[in-house]
């Protein structure tokens, strides 16, 4: 209990210093995501995001290189600090070795007192992870990274890590379903309490947070499937006055589109399977914070034995060369998808924070540089008509998962709640005719052309 605790009261402090490191009292008042990177020129008609790339902050150790630049060649060419690459090779190599050896008990006593940086056992670090690792601080503008085999897996590290027992996990009711239930149903049983409070419902948050016993605060933004989001940097504000820490999963926006830790937020999580890999072909989570929070996550996570493969990571580290690219078609493809919808006689609703119409759209307008690659919409339909819609698109696969090369797509009342009660697909806010879909990095007339032809079907 008390290690944690001081880790939360320590990252908080940290973070308080750097912040007015940065800014002026005045400016720190009225911040707003203005110090955002994110990809310039995107969405001619939205100037504000021209504005958030030209004022973004370097990454820390780096050069005021772009997102797309980071991506290629942070943690390789481009080191934090100016330290030399490791290797000569353009490519980073798959280190396969599970165990690193020492020239010497000297060597190994200066790698033990931190004189020296190197590897021990793959469990504990690996030079081909360390390179994925350094991609992610980079991007996420984080002082460290944590890479683990699954999103999961980064999700259930950090809980355990920063909530002791005895604690209190405020999350929310829209937050990833398998993490709901893992705080649910799991932590309750060591002891530590949680609250879930309605993602648009601040003042429920408020008044929890005046208990004054709130260890972490965690939740989705954007949300899946209905692609809702939280002002990140209120609910920091609000949880650092309490003493609580702020953890977002931000899958769903990509480092590309968002920078949780630049708004507030103490905590970063990613799916790394989904945009950050964005094939289809690989399975990872990550986590992104303070040296101090990494470091007590981390030491949980060598307990839990969740280390990726160097395979894996080497994988990612070639997919994240293109994922600038891929989440700007993805973005692009999504808007102009989501605009058309909207105005389709046989689309009912469209779920998509870049529509104007969206209750969403000023938070992820003053919050992300692109809106994502997922659109959720209503069709003007029933269980057995929306299948006919599904089943007539020639191009998505029908499967789960997101953000990859691949369009995919689904129907989550079959492929999430199938044999679920209308009360649990009610309180998730699961239609029948709900249909959710991924776009990959297709033509945007080729997938509009599918899209509505298969709209005649029904």
């Amino acid at each position: 209990m008390a290690r944690s605790s001081s880790v939360v009261k320590a990252s908080l402090r940290k973070q308080s210093r750097q912040l007015r490191a940065r800014r002026s009292p005045k400016q720190f008042q009225r911040a707003t995501a203005l110090s955002l990177p994110g990809v310039k020129g995107f969405f001619a008609a939205a100037e504000h995001l021209q504005q958030q790339e030209s004022a973004a902050a370097p990454a820390p150790g780096y050069t005021s290189a772009s997102d797309g630049t980071l991506a290629v060649h942070a943690g390789e060419k481009l080191r934090k600090n100016g330290m030399a690459p490791d290797t000569d090779s353009i490519a980073t190599p798959i280190v396969s070795g599970t165990t690193h050896w020492f020239k010497s008990s000297d060597d190994l006593i200066a790698f033990k007192e931190g004189r020296r940086h190197s590897f021990e056992y793959d469990r504990y670090g690996n030079p081909t992870v360390s390179v994925f690792e350094e991609k992610i601080s980079a991007l996420e503008r984080a002082e460290a990274t944590l890479v683990t085999s699954s999103g999961m897996n980064a999700i259930v590290a950090t809980l355990l890590a920063v909530v002791p027992p005895g604690g209190h996990v405020v999350t929310t009711t829209d937050c990833y379903s398998e993490a709901r239930a893992f705080i649910r149903e799991r932590l309750s049983k060591m002891g530590i309490r949680s609250t879930f409070v309605d993602l648009n419902d601040i003042e429920a948050l408020k008044a929890v947070l005046d208990q004054g016993d709130v260890t972490l605060f965690y939740t989705d933004s954007p949300t899946n499937p209905h692609l809702k989001c939280i002002d990140i940097k209120l609910v920091a504000e609000l949880c650092h006055r309490k003493g609580t820490l702020v953890c977002i999963d931000s899958t769903l926006a990509s480092p590309i589109n968002q920078k949780p830790l630049t708004l507030g937020a103490d905590i970063v999580v990613h799916s790394a399977t989904k945009y950050i890999a964005g094939h289809h072909d690989v399975i990872a989570g990550c986590i992104s914070g303070s040296e101090t929070l990494i470091k007590t996550i981390r030491a949980w996570h060598q307990d839990l034995g969740g280390a990726i493969s160097t395979d894996a990571a080497y994988m990612i580290i070639r997919g994240l060369k293109t994922m600038a690219l891929r989440v700007e078609t993805q973005n692009r493809t999504s808007l102009r998808m989501a605009r058309l919808l909207e105005n389709h006689p046989k689309i009912e609703h469209v779920y998509y924070p870049g529509l104007k119409r969206s209750p969403w759209h000023q938070i992820a307008k003053s919050q992300m540089t692109g809106f994502g690659g997922v659109v959720s919409f209503e069709v003007a339909s029933d269980l057995h008509g929306v299948m006919r819609f599904i089943d007539a698109l020639e191009m998505p696969f029908i499967a789960t998962s997101l953000g990859g090369c691949e369009s995919l797509v689904q129907q989550p009342a079959v492929m999430s709640f199938w044999g679920k009660s209308d009360e649990e697909k009610g309180k998730n806010g699961i239609k029948d005719n709900l249909v959710r879909f991924s776009f990959g990095i297709e033509k945007f007339e080729d997938l509009r052309d599918d899209i509505l032809q298969a709209l005649e079907k029904i």
